[in-house]
C-alpha cells in the first residue's frame, strides 16, 4: 500500500483517460519501467477530478514478493519517484496482504480554501459560516450538492464539517470528512457555505436545499484549485501521516480590492502547492 499525492493542475484527474496525462497512467508507466507491472495490479482508493490536488491518496499495488524482501522501503519510494512525472510523489509504503482493498477507506478528509473564491473578499460573517458548516453534519440527501451520477445513492453522512483556520487564526476554508463523497460534492458545499457567509445565499435557502432534495436548486460550484484531498483513514494506514496538520504559516491574506484578486490568486495557488511539497518532503525525510 503506497501513500502518494499530486498537484491537480498537472493532471486531467486521477482515472485513465485517452490522450491526456492522468495520475493512474503515470503510476502504471512507472511500474512498467521497473517491471513491477501486471494487469490488474493497481487499485487506487479515491478518484479526483482535473485540477484537484491531493496530499494523500492510497494505492494497493501487487508486486513480486522478492521486491519487498530484497528492497527496503526508502529504496522502493526512490525507485517510484525517480520514474514519476513532475507533480506526483509517493511518500510512504507498507506491506499488506494481497486481498486488502485500498478503496475500503474508513474516512476521507478534504480541505477547501474558500478564500480563493472571489466573492470571499467582499467580507465574511463568521457566525453564518460556522452555522452553515454545522448544518451539513449528519446524514442527508445531497442531491442539490453534487453532480449525481446514474444509479448513485445521494445519501451520505458527513462526520465533520468545520472551519479551516490559518496559523494566525483567521478562517481560510473548510475541513470536511466522510467515508465517501459524491461527484463535486465538496466543491458545491464549499460554494454554498461561502455564499451564505458573504450574504449571497440566505441561510433558509441552504437549509431548504438540504432538507428538500426533490426541489432542485443550484447554490454554485467552487473551482477545483481550492480543493485538497488531505488524508485517507484506512484500517492499514494508521501510521501513514494521518496526524499531519497543514502548515499555513506562509499563506497570504486576500486583498480587499477586487481588481487585485486575480493577481493574488496566482500567489495563493503557489502557496497551496508549497504546502503539499513541504509535507511530502517531511514525510520522505522521516522514512
Amino acid at each position: 500500500m503506497v501513500a502518494f499525492g499530486y498537484h491537480g493542475d498537472l493532471f486531467h484527474g486521477s482515472q485513465i483517460q485517452p490522450n491526456v496525462p492522468t495520475v493512474q497512467k503515470a503510476i502504471e508507466n512507472a511500474l512498467k519501467k521497473v517491471s513491477w507491472w501486471s494487469v490488474g495490479c493497481l487499485e487506487m482508493s479515491s478518484r479526483t477530478d482535473a485540477g484537484v490536488s491531493v496530499r494523500m491518496n492510497l494505492a494497493c499495488i501487487d508486486v513480486p514478493l522478492t521486491v519487498w524482501n530484497e528492497v527496503d522501503k526508502k529504496t522502493i519510494l526512490r525507485v517510484l519517484n525517480n520514474r514519476f512525472p513532475e507533480g506526483l510523489c509517493a511518500w510512504d509504503v507498507i506491506k499488506v496482504e494481497s486481498n486488502i482493498r485500498s478503496r475500503a477507506a474508513k474516512a476521507r478528509t478534504y480541505l477547501f480554501r474558500t478564500e480563493l473564491i472571489e466573492e470571499w473578499s467582499s467580507g465574511v460573517d463568521e457566525e453564518l459560516f460556522l452555522n452553515a458548516c454545522r448544518v451539513m453534519i449528519g446524514t442527508h440527501n445531497f442531491t442539490n450538492f453534487c453532480k449525481l451520477e446514474e444509479d448513485k445513492n445521494p445519501i451520505r453522512t458527513i462526520d465533520k464539517c468545520e472551519p479551516w483556520y490559518s496559523s494566525d487564526g483567521r478562517i481560510i476554508g473548510i475541513l470536511i470528512c466522510s467515508e465517501a463523497f459524491l461527484w463535486n460534492q465538496v466543491r458545491r458545499i464549499a460554494a454554498a457555505i461561502t455564499g451564505v457567509a458573504v450574504g449571497r445565499i440566505k441561510f433558509t435557502s441552504l437549509e431548504s436545499a438540504l432538507n428538500k432534495p426533490d426541489i432542485p436548486i443550484d447554490l454554485g460550484r467552487a473551482q477545483s484549485n481550492g480543493l485538497i484531498l488531505w488524508s485517507i483513514e484506512h484500517e492499514f494506514s494508521r501510521e501513514m501521516g494521518l496526524q499531519s496538520n497543514p502548515d499555513t504559516l506562509g499563506f497570504s491574506i486576500p486583498p480587499e480590492k477586487k481588481y487585485r484578486f486575480k493577481r493574488w490568486l496566482s500567489m495563493a495557488k503557489l502557496e497551496m502547492g508549497l504546502l503539499l511539497e513541504r509535507d511530502w518532503e517531511d514525510s520522505l525525510n522521516s522514512v
